[in-house]
C-alpha cells in the first residue's frame, strides 16, 4: 500500500498539486485520471522520488520515502518497477539486455539464475523466443511488453504504469491493460496506472483518483464513476466517450 499525504507541488510559483491526500491499495489497480495538465505525472513523480514536493510525504506500508534516511530510499526503489511512457528501451541493447537491465544494476545475481529470470518474465509478458531482437525491430505493443517484463523483472512489490496505451491502437491497448491487469492480481502488487484513457478506467480500474487543475476531486472504483455528481468528473468522462465515438 502507498499512502501520499497532503502533496504539493509548484514550480515558478504555478501551483500543480494542492494538498493531494489518498491510498493506492495492494492488489489493486490504483489509476491516477484527469485531463493533460491536472497534475497526474507530477504526482507521479513526487510518488517515486524524482519529484521532491513542497509539502506532504509518501509512505510505502509506513516506510516514509520523502522524508526517510538512505537506507529506507534505497530500500524502497529496489521493490519498484517502472513502465514508463515512452518504453525508454535501450535502442543499443536487444531485448533480453534491455529486461536484464535492471537486475544488473540493483542486484548481483549469478548470469545464469538472471537469464533463467528473463526469460521467465518475456514468456509471461508473451514474447518468449525474441532475446535477441533490437527494439526497432518489433512492434509498439511488442515494445510495451518488453517495457512490463523489465518493470516485473525485479519482483517489485509496486508498479507503476505512466501512460501505458500511449501510441497503441485500441485492441493492443486493451491486451496492454489485461495484462497489467493480470500481473497485479497474480502477484498482489501494488500497481499505479496514470491514464486519461476511459477504456482503461473501465476495464481495469479498481481504485480510481480523479485530479483536475491540481485538486483531487473524487477517489472511487469503475463500478462507482458513472454515478458521481462531480461536473467536473462528468466533463471528463463525457469528453471521453465523444473521442471514443470518433476514433471508432
Amino acid at each position: 500500500m502507498i499512502e501520499v499525504q497532503n502533496i504539493h507541488k509548484s514550480f515558478n510559483g504555478k501551483v500543480v498539486l494542492e494538498g493531494i491526500n489518498g491510498t493506492f491499495k495492494k492488489g489493486m489497480t490504483n489509476l491516477i485520471i484527469g485531463s493533460s495538465g491536472t497534475g497526474k505525472s507530477v504526482l507521479l513523480k513526487c510518488i517515486v522520488g524524482l519529484v521532491h514536493p513542497d509539502e506532504g510525504k509518501v509512505l510505502y506500508d509506513g516506510r516514509d520515502f520523502t522524508y526517510g534516511d538512505n537506507k529506507v530510499k534505497t530500500e524502497v526503489r529496489r521493490e519498484i518497477g517502472m513502465l514508463f511512457q515512452g518504453n525508454a528501451l535501450f535502442d543499443s541493447k536487444n531485448v533480453e539486455e534491455n529486461v536484464m537491465f535492471p537486475l544488473d544494476v540493483l542486484t548481483k545475481t549469478p548470469k545464469d539464475e538472471k537469464l533463467d529470470r528473463v526469460n521467465f518474465c518475456l514468456e509471461r509478458v508473451g514474447l518468449a523466443n525474441v532475446n535477441k531482437k533490437m527494439p526497432s525491430e518489433i512492434s509498439g505493443g511488442m515494445k510495451k511488453r518488453v517495457g512490463i517484463a523489465r518493470a516485473i523483472v525485479n519482483n517489485p512489490n509496486y508498479l507503476f504504469c505512466d501512460e501505458p496505451n500511449s501510441g497503441l491502437d485500441p485492441m493492443t491497448a486493451i491486451k496492454i491493460d489485461n495484462l497489467i491487469k493480470e500481473i497485479t492480481d497474480e502477484y498482489k502488487i501494488t500497481t499505479v496506472v496514470v491514464t486519461h484513457d476511459m477504456n482503461s478506467v473501465m476495464e481495469i480500474g479498481d481504485n480510481i483518483m480523479f485530479l483536475h487543475q491540481g485538486h483531487k476531486l473524487w477517489e472511487g472504483s469503475n463500478d462507482q464513476i458513472l454515478d458521481t455528481e462531480v461536473k467536473e468528473l462528468n466533463d471528463f468522462v463525457f469528453a471521453n466517450k465523444v473521442m471514443m465515438r470518433i476514433k471508432g
